[in-house]
């Protein structure tokens, strides 16, 4: 039976208000992005309590993203699962500076990165490629644990850039139109045959309709 998961982007943090490249630094949440958590954990009860299933919730083992499962996770009684697997993908030396800086400190390497070469990897970080890998297999045995069952997991923008990639088919090199929001709720189903669809994207209702997506200028839709 297919296992409907919610891939949850974790709350703002101050760097994320001045795009400053986070990956694997374990940056805490905001007090904006605390109520915001608080807000997603009323939005899920109330679906619970309305008849909605929440079998699981799994995390990213970074404190961004436990503090944005924590609240749910109490609320509903269930004990975040950690999952190294579910981090951001690590910038290496890229981590803690803007584009700016980036530019400035590692010109040679901020011309590959703007190459969109899927190969490419900041020293001491990872490929855009190791990291889709790393983040599919992570997913993929988490489904395997929930067949038939509704799990939330609480993860980063660039897990989510790859689950979207993975089940739209795209290319890790095409250019992103799509959003990746701040407590965002990205519904998606996979079957038994390990195929992907998007049920619904870039859901921030219980945010007010309002969210920030620190990685693309123009929010949009799916």
């Amino acid at each position: 039976m297919p296992t409907q998961v919610l891939f949850i982007r974790h709350g703002e943090t101050s760097w994320n208000r001045i795009k400053r490249i986070q990956g694997h630094i374990d940056i805490p949440l905001a007090d904006t992005g605390l109520e915001q958590a608080r807000q997603l954990a009323e939005r899920l009860s109330r679906e619970v309590r309305g008849g909605a299933r929440l079998d699981a919730i799994y995390s990213s083992d970074l404190q961004r993203a436990q503090q944005t499962a924590g609240p749910t996770a109490s609320v509903l009684g269930l004990a975040p699962r950690l999952v190294e697997g579910l981090r951001e993908r690590a910038y290496g030396v890229f981590q803690g500076h803007d584009s700016a800086e980036i530019e400035q400190r590692f010109p040679d390497a901020y011309a590959r990165w703007q190459t969109r070469d899927p190969g490419f990897s900041p020293e001491g970080g990872e490929s855009v490629r190791a990291f889709y890998h790393r983040v599919v297999h992570a997913v993929t045995k988490i489904v395997e644990a929930h067949a038939g069952e509704r799990i939330a997991c609480v993860t980063h923008g660039g897990v989510l850039d790859c689950v979207y990639r993975y089940a739209k088919g795209l290319e890790l090199d095409a250019p992103r139109n799509y959003a990746l929001l701040n407590t965002s709720i990205n519904t998606v189903e996979f079957s038994d045959d390990g195929t992907a669809r998007v049920l619904d994207w870039a859901d921030v209702e219980h945010l007010g309709g309002a969210s920030d997506d620190d990685g693309l200028v123009k929010r949009v839709r799916a």
